[in-house]
């Protein structure tokens, strides 16, 4: 079975160790290839990079660890391109 949303076997990872790496890790980025927790990164962009290099162009996931998540909402229409 699919999940709904592209990356969440890569968000039920960091979620399973989202106390752990807040705890020593908070601020920092982390790196999760599948189930795959790869590792921390001072910033977004070696995280990115690093991502990049482990799984090419399959999904990752790069996350700020923060013990309290800001909550962004946006909304992008996939259904059309605009010429």
């Amino acid at each position: 079975m699919t999940p709904a949303h592209p990356l969440q076997t890569e968000l039920d990872a960091y979620k399973e160790r989202r106390d752990e790496l807040v705890a020593e890790h908070e601020g920092k980025f982390a790196l999760f290839c599948g189930s795959e927790f790869v590792g921390v990164w001072d910033t977004y962009e070696d995280a990115l990079q690093a991502g990049y290099t482990k799984a090419g162009l399959q999904p990752f996931l790069v996350k700020q660890i923060r013990g309290i998540e800001q909550i962004h909402f946006f909304s992008r229409d996939l259904t059309s391109c605009p010429s």
